[in-house]
């Protein structure tokens, strides 16, 4: 009996363990494996977006980029309570992420080829389809600074203010600038990480966020409230 509850206990611990690697540290199980998708011949990890030869040179914000971007333009997220400047178009680390999620690119157009398997198919959780509408959606492509967190009155300044992303082994801490800002600007990539490398929840559906979302910490860690 005592070797029984021994083993259940290591056997737990080990799935625990398992579970934990999923979460973050690894994109294989993250919400941007689709290794086992049918639209995904040889079911490679990598390269629906990444490719090691012929790649698209053209895309500077992402290595060997291999899948088609977006031409959409975008409606953006306006308030007369927004302090920043007025925003541009998405940058291009954004611009890489809208390629799937406005839905106007199917998942499948990698490699050369044109697919049909748009992020609004039923396979794939409604809500990632984000659409070329902006304007409900948390504002990206501005600068964010100490200038602005001054002017604003209640965002941390992102120079100073330290801030942990990921979770469990793989975290990272850093400044809001070093850990969530892109060429100083809030883009998609600011709150989710991509690769799952420090995600604090990168298992599929979660939105591969590097904070803990449970009373809005992710909110926290720039607004000042």
């Amino acid at each position: 009996m005592k070797f029984s509850i021994a083993f259940r206990g290591i056997v737990a611990a080990f799935v625990a363990l398992a579970a934990q690697a999923v979460i973050g540290g690894t994109l294989s199980g993250s919400g941007h494996d689709f290794s086992a998708a049918g639209w995904n011949p040889g079911g490679k990890v990598c390269n629906v977006c990444h490719t090691p030869h012929k790649s698209d040179t053209t895309v500077s914000d992402a290595p060997l980029w291999n899948h088609k971007l977006t031409t959409a333009t975008y409606t953006l997220y306006s308030s007369p309570t927004l302090k920043a400047a007025p925003m541009s178009q998405p940058g291009g680390t954004s611009k890489l992420c809208l390629s799937c999620h406005d839905g106007t690119v199917a998942i499948d157009s990698f490699g050369g080829a044109t697919g049909s398997m748009m992020i609004s198919n039923a396979a794939f959780k409604p809500t990632s389809n984000i659409g070329t509408s902006l304007a409900d959606d948390h504002p990206i492509g501005f600068t964010y600074d100490s200038a602005l967190a001054t002017l604003n009155g209640s965002l941390f300044d992102p120079s100073t203010k330290s801030v942990t992303i990921g979770t469990g082994a793989q975290t990272r801490t850093a400044t809001i600038a070093s850990n969530m800002l892109f060429g100083g600007k809030m883009e998609c990539s600011s709150c989710h990480d991509v690769h799952n490398t420090f995600s604090f929840n990168g298992t599929k559906g979660a939105g591969m966020v590097k904070m803990d979302t449970a009373g809005s910490k992710i909110c926290l860690a720039c607004h000042n409230k």
